[in-house]
C-alpha cells in the first residue's frame, strides 16, 4: 500500500457534473508491474515518485486499486467518427480516477487507459497492449518536448495479463494525464438528446475550469467557443510545423483545452507530403496530413451548432449566424498561428507582408519531391551561414529549391540580426530529432519481447529534440529503403 495521503484529489468533475458519466472500478491485474514512471511530472504534480514506483503504485495505475479520494468513472460521450455521429462512445478502456492541483495551481486530470471494461465498451475487453501504451507515451513526451500542447504519460504499467490483438500480447495501462478530458463529443452527447440544460451546464463547467475570466460575460458561450477555436487552431499549426499527423481526428478526439488527445495511429511525416496516410482505418484520407486544418475546422463546426441554443436562446437565426462567422474566422486564426510558427522556422522575428508567400514557396518547392520535411528546416540554418549544399541534396530536382532561395535570403537580410544569431534562433526551433516511425516501431517491437533499452533510450533523445549530440546519428535520418510504407493501427 502506498500512503493514503500520496494523491491530494479535489475532484470536481465527479462533483459537479453528476449524470456526465457512471462510476466504474478498473479490473484486477494479475501482476502489476511498472514498466516507466515520469518522474518529473510526478514531482510537478506534487506527487512522491518512490510513492509511486512501489508496488501499491502499480496496483493503483494498473486500475486494481482505487487510492483514498479517487472517484474513479468512465465519462460519457458522443463523437463524428470518420464523418458519421456516433450518438454514444464514451470511456470504452479509461477511467478518470480524479484529478490534481499541479504545483502551478492548474488543475489536471489523471486518467488510465486500458484498465477494462466500462458500461461504454460496447463489446470490447477495455484493455490495452504494451506497444500501444507505449507509442502514446513515447508521442505523446515528444509533442510535450517540442512545445506541443498535449496529454502526458505519468507511468506505463504492464498487467500481468495476456490481450488477442495482432496476436497475444502482453496488457498494459496508461496513466495519462490531461488538463481535462472534456471533448468535443462531450457537447455532442447532450444536445443529441435535447438536452439543451446539460449542454449549458456543461459549458458553464468548462467556462469555470479553463476560461475563468469569460464567467460574467454576457456573451460567455460565443466567447467560449471563440476561446477553443484559437486554441484549437494554435495546436494544429504546431502539428503542422512538426510534421504530426494525428490520424484520427474524430470529434471525440477534438480536446476542448486545445491539448493533443489520443495518440493512437499517429505517426510524423518523413518526407514531406501533404497527402501523407498511415492509420489502417483511414482509407479515403480524411485525416491527411494536409488536410488536418480542415478537419479541425469542421469538427468546431459540430461543436459550435451544440452551443446555438445558448448563444442566443430567443433567435435561432441570429445564433447560427453568429457561430458560422465564428466558425469561418477560424482560417484566419489558423493561417496567422502557422505562419508565426513557419516564420520562425524561416529565421524571422517579425513579420512582413510578403512572409506567406516566401513560406508557401518553400513547401510548393518541396512538393513532389519526397524531401525530408525535418531534415530541410534545420539545414536551411547551415544556408544562413553561407552554406546552401545540404540542404539542396534533398531535392532530386534542386531547380525549384534554387528557385525559391533568393526570396528566402533576402526576407532574411531585412531582419535586425547578423546571419550567425538568425542561424542560431533556427536552430532553436528546428528539431534535430522526431520521433521517426521507423525508431518508434523499433522500440514498440523491443518492448513487446521484453527488451526495454530501445524504448527507454527513445525516450530520452525526444525529451531534448532541439540540440544535436554525438553518438545519436541514428535518430536524426528517415526509414532505410526496407522499411517499406508505415501503418499504424488504433490501441488505446
Amino acid at each position: 500500500m502506498i500512503p493514503p495521503d500520496t494523491f491530494a484529489f479535489d475532484n470536481s468533475y465527479a462533483a459537479e457534473l453528476e449524470g456526465f458519466y457512471v462510476p466504474c472500478l478498473g479490473d484486477k491485474a494479475p501482476a502489476p508491474r511498472i514498466v516507466h514512471l515520469n518522474r518529473d511530472l510526478a514531482d510537478e504534480l506534487l506527487l512522491d515518485p518512490e510513492a509511486l514506483a512501489s508496488e501499491g503504485g502499480a496496483a493503483i495505475f494498473a486500475g486494481s486499486e482505487a487510492p483514498e479520494g479517487a472517484s474513479p468513472l468512465a465519462q460519457a460521450y458522443a463523437g463524428h467518427q470518420f464523418g458519421g455521429f456516433s450518438p454514444q462512445l464514451g470511456d470504452g478502456r479509461a477511467l478518470l480516477i480524479g484529478e490534481l492541483i499541479d504545483r502551478h495551481g492548474v488543475r489536471r486530470d489523471l486518467q488510465l487507459k486500458g484498465s477494462g471494461r466500462t458500461p461504454f465498451s460496447r463489446g470490447g475487453d477495455g484493455k490495452a497492449a504494451l506497444g500501444p501504451v507505449l507509442r502514446e507515451y513515447l508521442i505523446g513526451e515528444a509533442m510535450h518536448a517540442l512545445g506541443v500542447p498535449t496529454t502526458r504519460a505519468l507511468a506505463a504499467v504492464t498487467t500481468g495479463d495476456r490481450i488477442m490483438r495482432q496476436g497475444s500480447e502482453p496488457g498494459a495501462v496508461l496513466a495519462r494525464v490531461a488538463a481535462s478530458h472534456l471533448r468535443v463529443g462531450t457537447f455532442e452527447f447532450f444536445s443529441a438528446r435535447g438536452e439543451t440544460e446539460k449542454v449549458r451546464q456543461l459549458a458553464d463547467y468548462t467556462i469555470r475550469r479553463h476560461f475563468p475570466e469569460l464567467a460574467h460575460e454576457d456573451d460567455r458561450y460565443l466567447a467560449m467557443f471563440r476561446r477553443v477555436r484559437d486554441r484549437q487552431a494554435a495546436t494544429v499549426a504546431q502539428w503542422m510545423s512538426v510534421g504530426f499527423v494525428h490520424g484520427v481526428m474524430n470529434t471525440d478526439n477534438m480536446a476542448i483545452s486545445g491539448e493533443t488527445l489520443d495518440y493512437g495511429p499517429c505517426a510524423f511525416i518523413d518526407g514531406y507530403d501533404p497527402a501523407a496516410v498511415f492509420s489502417s482505418i483511414d482509407h479515403g484520407g480524411r485525416y491527411a496530413y494536409g488536410n488536418q486544418p480542415a478537419i479541425a475546422q469542421w469538427n468546431l463546426a459540430r461543436l459550435a451548432e451544440t452551443l446555438l441554443p445558448l448563444i442566443d436562446p430567443n433567435d435561432s437565426a441570429r445564433a447560427t449566424a453568429v457561430a458560422t462567422a465564428e466558425v469561418e474566422a477560424f482560417q484566419s486564426s489558423y493561417q496567422e498561428f502557422w505562419l508565426e510558427r513557419m516564420s520562425a522556422k524561416l529565421g524571422f522575428d517579425r513579420t512582413e507582408g510578403d512572409d506567406l508567400d516566401v513560406a508557401n514557396g518553400l513547401l510548393r518547392a518541396m512538393g513532389g519531391q519526397d524531401v525530408d520535411f525535418t531534415v530541410l528546416f534545420r539545414r536551411l540554418a547551415d544556408v544562413a551561414r553561407g552554406d546552401s549544399g545540404a540542404a539542396r541534396e534533398l531535392f532530386d530536382n534542386p531547380a525549384a529549391f534554387d528557385g525559391w532561395l533568393p526570396s528566402w535570403l533576402a526576407r532574411l537580410r531585412r531582419e535586425d540580426a547578423d546571419a550567425l544569431s538568425q542561424a542560431d534562433a533556427m536552430d532553436r526551433v528546428n528539431p534535430v530529432y522526431i520521433p521517426r516511425n521507423h525508431k518508434v516501431q523499433e522500440a514498440l517491437d523491443a518492448a513487446t519481447e521484453s527488451d526495454l533499452e530501445p524504448f527507454r533510450r527513445l525516450l530520452t533523445v525526444l525529451g531534448q529534440p532541439f540540440g544535436r549530440r554525438e553518438g545519436l546519428d541514428e535518430y536524426e535520418g528517415r526509414a532505410p529503403d526496407g522499411f517499406g510504407p508505415y501503418r499504424t493501427f488504433c490501441g488505446t
